[in-house]
């Protein structure tokens, strides 16, 4: 009977731990995103983004990133990318609230990194 009980206060607290643990890297920068230059960033939390670099509701740039705890990583660029700007972008990032901010740790884009490391704000 007290192994019983003991097993049973044993899987309460897993389950707690799990239920309150924080969210991934992914889940923390996932969703609509816009900063001052009117580009609309969608993170998705599946690894995937879209961009909307004009602001006209159209997808101009699709691709893909990773997270390695707090570097983030634009692996693969497609659609109106600009020349130059088909390689990978790292940077570091962090969010407080409503507001995702990146910092520059090496990228070969000029116009991905002005965008970038712009400040962006959820939308």
């Amino acid at each position: 009977m007290k192994i019983q009980f003991l097993l049973a206060a044993i899987c309460l607290v897993l389950l707690n731990a799990c239920a309150t643990s924080p969210m991934g890297k992914s889940a923390s920068v996932a969703g609509t995103w816009t900063n001052s230059l009117g580009t609309v960033w969608t993170i998705k939390s599946d690894g995937t983004f879209e961009v909307d670099r004009n602001h006209d509701g159209k997808v101009d740039i699709r691709g893909s990133y990773s997270i390695k705890g707090d570097t983030f990583t634009i692996e693969h660029n497609e659609g109106k990318v600009p020349k130059g700007c088909e390689g990978p972008g790292v940077y570091k990032f962090s969010r407080t609230g409503d507001n995702l901010s990146f910092n520059l740790v090496s990228d070969e884009c000029k116009d991905r990194k002005k965008n970038v490391t712009s400040p962006w704000h959820k939308k």
